[in-house]
C-alpha cells in the first residue's frame, strides 16, 4: 500500500504543476511574486489531493512553511531545523508519505544575479538533507520570465559552477564554488546527479521542475 500512496502522491505533484503551468502561462493566475505563486499552487495542490482521496479513512495533508527537524546543519537555514516552503502527507492511519516541494519564482525586474543562481543549489542541497530525515519524496520547482536562468549564452567565470540552465547537468559530488572578491556563500556538493530541463508553456514564461 506504501508503493500506491507514493505513486499517488507523486501524481497529485506532477498534475498540480502541469495545471499551474497552464494556468499561468494562459492567464487563468496572475502570480507577480513567489508568495502568490506558493499560494496559488497550494490550493491547487490541496484540490487534486482531495480528489484521490479515493476511500473514507485516506487523508491528503498539506502546510505551507512547515519546519521539519535534521540530523546536519542545513546550508540555508544554518540550523538543524529546516522550513519547508510546502510539506505534503498522504495515506491512511495505518500508512502515510511524505513529500517536500521548495519553489523559487525568479522576475527578470528584481534580478539578484548570481546570487539567485546559488539559492537553487542552496535549495535543492536542503531537499536532499530532506529525503535522508524522514522525507519520501521531494521536488524542486522553478518559474521565472527571464531567460537569463534558461539558455543565457555563458556565465561570470566567478559564478559559473551554478548552472542550471536548459540540458546542463550536474554530476554528484562537483563542488560547486562562489568565487567572487566577497563570497555569497559557502561551498555546495549535493549527493545527487541532475539533468536541468525546462519549459516554455507561453511566449514570456517558462518552468522547471526537478524530482531530488
Amino acid at each position: 500500500m506504501t508503493d500506491n500512496f507514493k505513486k499517488r502522491l507523486i501524481e497529485i505533484i506532477e498534475t498540480s504543476f502541469r495545471l499551474l503551468e497552464m494556468k499561468i502561462a494562459n492567464g487563468g493566475i496572475i502570480s507577480n511574486n513567489e508568495a502568490s505563486f506558493q499560494l496559488e499552487l497550494g490550493y491547487i495542490l490541496k484540490v487534486v489531493g482531495q480528489l484521490y482521496e479515493f476511500q473514507p479513512n485516506e487523508k491528503f495533508h498539506l502546510e505551507l512553511e512547515n519546519y521539519i527537524d535534521l540530523k546536519e546543519t542545513s546550508i540555508k537555514s544554518k540550523s538543524k531545523k529546516a522550513r519547508v516552503d510546502i510539506y505534503l502527507e498522504f495515506g491512511n492511519e495505518n500508512e502515510k508519505i511524505k513529500g517536500a516541494i521548495e519553489l523559487k519564482f525568479l522576475k527578470k525586474r528584481n534580478h539578484r544575479e548570481p546570487n539567485n543562481r546559488y539559492d537553487i543549489f542552496k535549495d535543492i542541497s536542503n531537499l536532499e538533507a530532506y529525503k535522508e530525515n524522514g522525507i519520501d519524496i521531494c521536488f524542486f520547482y522553478i518559474s521565472t520570465d527571464h531567460s537569463h536562468y534558461v539558455n543565457q549564452p555563458d556565465y561570470s567565470i566567478d559564478t559559473s559552477d551554478f548552472d542550471f540552465r536548459d540540458g546542463s547537468e550536474y554530476k554528484k559530488g562537483k563542488i560547486l564554488n562562489y568565487n567572487t572578491k566577497k563570497s555569497y556563500g559557502k561551498p555546495i556538493e549535493l549527493k545527487g546527479s541532475y539533468k536541468f530541463k525546462w519549459t516554455k508553456p507561453s511566449e514570456n514564461i517558462y518552468f522547471m521542475k526537478l524530482e531530488i
